[in-house]
């Protein structure tokens, strides 16, 4: 039976990975979240796990109380989730969101436990560190991401990098696709939360509608595959059925299709390289008749090659490039800024950034913090 971490349980990624445990009778370890004890308290009462972590420590102090007739020890603050990444486990998954994800990485690859990651930032921001650290320690890092889990499956059986002409990324587009950047002045939080195809919460989900998150996965796929960023194209692929593709040398091109269903790539990551059942329904292609392919419009959704231009530039630009994006995604849920203001603010940060290697902690997160503050600066609140 194996055993697993899940951090960031309460969350879309969370709870369908605890679909997979359910399925696969898998051991739950630890649990954390950020502050959603209600859900959490019902996982505790499930699934039993030894510990339960929230970040918020007011919340962790309650749930304390609520699951004091449990034998599972609570846990609080950024020290309590570390340690449940730090517990001996076949599989840590992280689907925390933001760069919070990034210590709690740290901690569980210090721990030596494998990494099933859904939190694109850790490799965005500290891509260098992380896969260095997990390089030394001997873990494998899997991805969650439909895309580079999609990647990762194409690659299986390739004799190597240089028989890799390019890796393809697709993306849905998200909910304004082939609007222009006039169309998109005034959209509001309730329009830029409606994805066509995924389910997803709502910091994610407006990345999709900027097509941040595809710059974020560029970036990510660069580390996970060790790709130079010219050699990672996106094509806009609007039904979600071909998940990613990846070109060979011969021109021969794999891709890995399903049903757009996170439960597929989550188990794949938590069970390679062994293949089972899976909760997803059965893709049939007569059913779909048409899979349409096409560029994106790079200059409405500018965040695309801001990412390009970070990973190009190296050091801690895309963890400047990221914090300038949490902090103006999160401005715009909260109707302080407008939809477009987020790539700007992204540009503006990039542009005032100052190279730091990305060999440290401390270097990432002084990146981050700036880039937060210049963008409040920018806006004025």
């Amino acid at each position: 039976m194996k055993s697993m971490v899940i951090l960031g349980s309460t969350g879309s990624i969370g709870t369908q990975a605890l679909d997979v445990a359910r399925l696969r009778n898998f051991t739950v370890r630890a649990l954390t979240s950020n502050s959603n004890i209600d859900l959490l308290e019902e996982q505790i009462r499930e699934f039993k796990p030894e510990i339960a972590a929230v970040a918020d420590e007011s919340r962790a102090a309650e749930l304390r109380t609520k699951v004091a007739d449990t034998s599972t020890r609570v846990l609080g603050g950024e020290e309590g989730i570390c340690a449940a990444a730090q517990l001996n486990a076949d599989k840590v998954l992280n689907s925390i969101v933001g760069i919070a994800g990034l210590k709690p990485t740290l901690a569980a690859i210090e721990a030596g436990n494998d990494i099933a990651l859904a939190n694109k930032e850790t490799l965005v921001a500290g891509g260098e560190l992380v896969t260095s650290r997990a390089k030394e320690k001997g873990v494998s890092i899997l991805p969650v991401d439909s895309e580079h889990s999609a990647i990762f499956q194409s690659l299986q059986g390739s004799p190597g990098k240089k028989s890799v002409k390019r890796l393809i990324l697709t993306a849905s587009g998200g909910p304004f696709f082939g609007r222009t950047r006039a169309d998109l002045e005034d959209v509001t939080v309730e329009q830029a939360l409606k994805h066509p195809n995924w389910s997803m919460g709502a910091k994610i989900t407006i990345d999709s509608a900027t097509m941040m998150n595809k710059g974020l996965e560029l970036i990510e796929a660069a580390w996970l595959f060790d790709m130079p960023a010219d050699k990672i194209d996106i094509l806009v692929h609007r039904q979600s059925v071909v998940h990613s593709l990846v070109e060979y040398v011969d021109n021969s091109v794999i891709a890995q299709l399903g049903v757009p269903d996170m439960r597929v790539p989550i188990q794949y990551a938590l069970t390679y390289p062994e293949r089972y059942e899976s909760p997803a329904k059965q893709l049939r292609l007569e059913e779909w008749k048409t899979l349409t392919f096409e560029q994106p419009d790079y200059d409405t959704f500018s965040c695309i090659n801001l990412c390009r231009q970070a990973i190009t530039k190296g050091g801690v630009y895309p963890a400047a490039a990221n914090g300038a994006n949490e902090a103006a995604n999160k401005l715009f849920r909260e109707g302080k800024i407008k939809f477009l203001d987020i790539a700007d603010a992204v540009s503006g940060v990039l542009d005032s950034t100052e190279f730091l290697p990305c060999d440290s902690l401390e270097n990432i997160l002084l990146a981050d913090s700036r880039a937060r503050e210049k963008v409040h600066e920018m806006f004025g609140c």
